[in-house]
């Protein structure tokens, strides 16, 4: 990832400390880092701002992070570490089964924690890789060429329109929230302009030829933002 963009990462963890730890140790390494103190204030911060991974405590003062964990599944797939002091086999096979990629068990090292974070991103890197070309035989998107083409002729997409396209592409299968594409379209001051994306995604789907009602390819997650459907609904 280039050195403009730092890899975006979220620490959930009600302790005091270890959010230090964690800020003091992440930014050496040359991320991006948001701290969050409970469960609600972590989802709500992934939700506005987006993460390239998440860094999640167990034992949170609202609600576990066993139930974060269950909630951001139904919308995002972003990594997820989970964090506990408590060790034992289930614990971890219970996170792993819910959704967490991998678990650490406190106390633990930095260099052990760091050495986690970039097997995650580059397995999501290679994730994101995988998804650079979609191609069903009518619409066919190729990010590697920025060409997306419709029955084999070439369609003629305005920037945004294409940008918008390319990001949900990248997150096939999950939901975009509305915060994350207008600040990946728009920039950080659109935050509260939502109707961009209304009339945006709107345009896109007419030179689809998608349909809203009965989407083929861009489906609206009401009050949370949109999915590309991957394959057929």
């Amino acid at each position: 990832m280039p050195a403009s963009t730092p890899v975006r990462v979220l620490v959930i963890d009600d302790e005091p400390q270890i959010r230090r730890f964690l800020d003091i140790s992440l930014r050496a390494q040359g991320y991006e880092v948001t701290l969050a103190a409970s469960g609600r204030e972590g989802l709500a911060a992934l939700a506005d701002r987006g993460a390239d991974l998440l860094i999640l405590d167990i034992g949170l003062p609202d609600i576990d992070g066993h139930e974060v964990l269950r909630e951001l599944r139904a919308w995002s797939q972003v990594p997820v570490i989970m964090l506990s002091v408590r060790a034992g086999e289930s614990e971890k096979v219970m996170a792993l089964d819910e959704g967490a990629n991998d678990y650490v068990t406190k106390p633990f090292g930095t260099q052990e924690l760091m050495a986690r974070i970039r097997v995650l991103l580059r397995q999501q890197a290679d994730v994101k890789h995988d998804n650079a070309l979609f191609d069903d035989g009518h619409l066919r998107i190729d990010l590697a060429r920025r060409e997306v083409r419709l029955d084999g002729e070439l369609l003629a997409l305005g920037r945004k329109e294409y940008a918008l396209l390319a990001l949900l592409l990248k997150h096939a299968g999950r939901v975009v929230t509305q915060p994350q594409i207008l600040r990946e379209v728009w920039g950080v001051t659109h935050q509260d302009d939502t109707h961009y994306v209304r009339i945006l995604v709107g345009k896109l789907r007419q030179k689809l030829g998608d349909d809203a009602v009965a989407p083929r390819y861009i489906a609206t997650e009401p009050g949370v933002g949109l999915r590309f459907l991957a394959s057929p609904p």
